[in-house]
């Protein structure tokens, strides 16, 4: 007898062998036990997860002998006939292969005749996609209504390229990637029943290199028995799939825990005399951090037979989360920009170098922690002019108002620390320039609550202003508190606002726009006195554009 190959071999033939598809056989089961069929179904997803082997139990499921049922007996005729690929009402069409309208014309000219042994006539259209866009067109009507006795499933890789008037009259099942744990289990099963003794390392390399296709896994596997000589061995499996020995990924973040610049170049030139692509490497690199942080976090979740569950648990207490982080973010952006650096060298090593010079130091601590404040020492306390501090209340009467801001009276010496300057913040004093004081303060919605608002007197704890009665609208406690919070962090201390509604007072905002109009005066008066512009005038009709003349 031939030998048959291990993907077809261990095809499942039923919903309960079925591995890593649970969301599509309890919609698909519920919909049989109830008796509540679709006419169209679409399968999609990634090459090797299934949709051809779901398609073939759903045919069974619908033709069995026993009646409609999610467990399809598997000896009657229709079921067996169907698993050899021979059941009559069974049409498998490869549209790769049929991809114009006259062969999909013959297919529903058929399907018009009646089932000649089973209770339904199946089509499985697989790699619908690749259909011509006119033999879409011709399946539409039937699709949408087909005959009683038809059943239409289709499977796809790339659902994108099926016209959403397809789409709209399939009931849609997706068929995800196979996980990892899902496919070493499925291998670990059969390699039992077949008696090939195995590492569980090599089922790993195997699982990793399928990404996520369980048909790959089994071909892989088949070859890694007949390259193993009947046994599936780590070193053996490595050297099949060509799958480099990732030690040198533990190197480089061991020389990046140490700070070590230099091992970390000559790792990178070490690689790439072996002609290792550095932006697979990348992608490793991230790959392992990823592992590194789920180990951190959840350390159950590592595998006890995995090769490197040792290293990566020894990893994860070595490197903190934040850093952890940044690495990972760094090796995707790397990955990402390596194709527009000079070369895939200088990408790759200015990635590692670029984590190097972020790496925060063993000493330095998550937070900066509250340090005393520095005091000066006694030559930079001869250069210091102290703050004066109002000690008694003195009362000041403002009179005119202040074209121009003063200049403040503290002043500082070059050789002022910064943490002096922090400490001097809560200490600033006030000469009554409350125009030049807005500019320092830090107002948001109380701005023109300030601007509007005319300073009558002062001392150390109070301020008394003057509003005129068209703005008292401003005076609401909301206004007033965030004046007087921007004081407070001005000052250092509680300041205590007073308010009186006035016919006419000078607030900063009156006098922005005297200046204001005064500035435009100037502007208008020199344009129009410019012998230029009078000759333009003059001799040519000219004339000056009103509001189009503008203050420098």
């Amino acid at each position: 007898m031939s030998y048959q190959v291990l993907a077809r071999k261990w095809r499942p033939k039923s919903f309960e062998t079925l591995v890593g598809q649970d969301h599509v056989v309890r919609a698909l089961t519920n919909a049989l036990e109830q008796n509540r069929l679709h006419h169209a179904y679409l399968f999609t997803g990634t090459r090797g997860v299934g949709k051809t082997t779901v398609a073939r139990i759903l045919a069974k499921s619908l033709n069995c002998e026993t009646g409609i049922t999610a467990k399809p007996c598997g000896v009657c005729d229709a079921c067996t006939e169907i698993d050899r690929g021979r059941f009559v009402d069974l049409i498998e069409v490869d549209a790769a292969s049929n991809t114009q309208v006259d062969a999909m014309r013959d297919l529903l000219d058929n399907a018009q005749y009646a089932p000649t042994a089973g209770r339904f006539k199946v089509y499985i259209i697989d790699e619908v996609h690749m259909l011509s866009k006119s033999a879409f067109n011709a399946m539409l009507k039937t699709l949408e209504e087909p005959p009683a006795h038809v059943k239409f499933i289709l499977a796809t890789t790339d659902p994108q390229k099926v016209p959403v008037t397809v789409l709209s009259r399939c009931l849609q099942f997706n068929l995800r990637q196979m996980a990892g744990t899902s496919i070493i289990s499925h291998l670990q099963n059969i390699l039992g029943q077949e008696n090939i003794p195995y590492e569980p390392t090599a089922l790993h390399l195997i699982s990793r290199a399928a990404a996520g296709s369980m048909r790959d896994a089994l071909s892989l596997t088949d070859q890694a028995i007949a390259y193993g000589g009947q046994t599936v061995n780590e070193s053996e499996v490595r050297a099949m799939l060509g799958a480099i020995d990732q030690s040198y990924l533990y190197q480089l973040i061991d020389a990046l825990l140490a700070n070590d610049g230099a091992g970390i170049i000559a790792q990178a030139k070490s690689m790439e005399e072996r002609s290792l692509s550095f932006e697979a490497a990348l992608n490793d690199l991230a790959q392992l951090l990823h592992q590194i942080a789920v180990a951190q976090t959840v350390p159950d979740s590592v595998a006890d037979d995995l090769p490197e569950r040792t290293l990566l648990l020894g990893l994860a207490q070595r490197i903190s989360p934040e850093t952890l982080q940044l690495y990972y973010q760094i090796a995707l952006l790397g990955r990402r920009d390596i194709g527009l650096a000079p070369d895939e060298f200088a990408g790759f090593t200015m990635s590692l170098l670029r984590m190097l010079a972020f790496t925060p130091s063993e000493g330095e601590a998550k937070k900066l922690p509250n340090k005393p404040l520095a005091q000066p020492n006694k030559a930079q306390a001869d250069t210091l002019v102290k703050p004066q501090i109002l000690s008694q209340p003195i009362e000041k009467s403002i009179d005119k108002p202040i074209d121009k801001p003063a200049e403040p009276v503290l002043q500082q010496s070059d050789t002022l620390q910064a943490d002096e300057m922090i400490e001097n913040e809560s200490n600033q004093s006030f000469n009554g320039n409350w125009r030049g004081l807005l500019d320092q303060l830090k107002l948001g919605l109380a701005r023109n609550l300030a601007l509007n608002s005319a300073l009558l007197s002062y001392d150390e704890n109070t301020m008394r202003f003057a509003i005129q009665d068209k703005d008292k609208a401003l005076l609401s406690p909301m206004y007033q508190d965030k004046l007087s919070s921007a004081l407070q962090q001005h000052f250092g201390r509680k300041i205590r606002l007073e308010f009186s509604v006035e016919g006419s007072v000078n607030t900063p905002a009156k006098q922005v726009a005297q200046e204001k109009a005064h500035a435009q005066a100037n502007a208008e008066s020199s344009i129009e006195d410019d012998s230029f512009v009078q000759a333009l005038i003059n001799d040519f009709g000219a004339s000056i554009i009103p509001n189009s003349i503008k203050p420098i």
